[in-house]
């Protein structure tokens, strides 16, 4: 970790250095604590922590997080362990990458909702292929939530 301390300018935007990572100045503050001694992997930890922060509005839609290598060398990792985070991330549609302007905090209930719907269509789909009629792939369906959420 970098022993400076106090603002620092990066391209157009200024962030505060702050123990456990970088954060904009102003009324939110992006920290990070990777736990070295966790059996958690790193890229886990860290993806974790941004997602819950997302979803929480602890981090609103539109923040820009820092830059693949500016967090890695923050957080003293390594930058493809960043890189695995930000693509876990937008995976799930936590976050977007706008190509050479940055990742941001994506609308959450927006992106759940569509890869929600997708995946519900991949299902559909596969089960028509599989000759299943209706009925069936929604016994399977309510089969599958029922496992997984349990008897409420």
């Amino acid at each position: 970790m970098n022993a400076r301390a106090g603002p620092v300018s990066r391209g157009s935007r200024t962030f505060r250095r702050t123990p456990g990572g970088w954060g904009r100045i102003g009324d939110v503050t992006l920290k990070i604590v990777i736990d070295a001694a966790s059996a958690t992997a790193p890229f886990e930890q860290l993806r974790t922590q941004i997602s819950e922060r997302a979803r929480s509005g602890a981090l609103p839609v539109g923040y820009r997080l820092p830059t693949v290598r500016g967090l890695a060398e923050e957080l003293g990792l390594a930058a493809n362990t960043v890189a695995k985070a930000y693509r876990a991330l937008e995976a799930d549609g936590v976050v977007e990458t706008r190509g050479r302007n940055g990742t941001f905090v994506a609308a959450a209930q927006g992106a759940g909702a569509r890869e929600l719907a997708a995946a519900a269509k991949s299902f559909a789909e596969r089960a028509r292929r599989l000759g299943a009629d209706r009925d069936t792939a929604h016994a399977a369906a309510r089969d599958a939530i029922r496992a997984v959420y349990g008897d409420d």
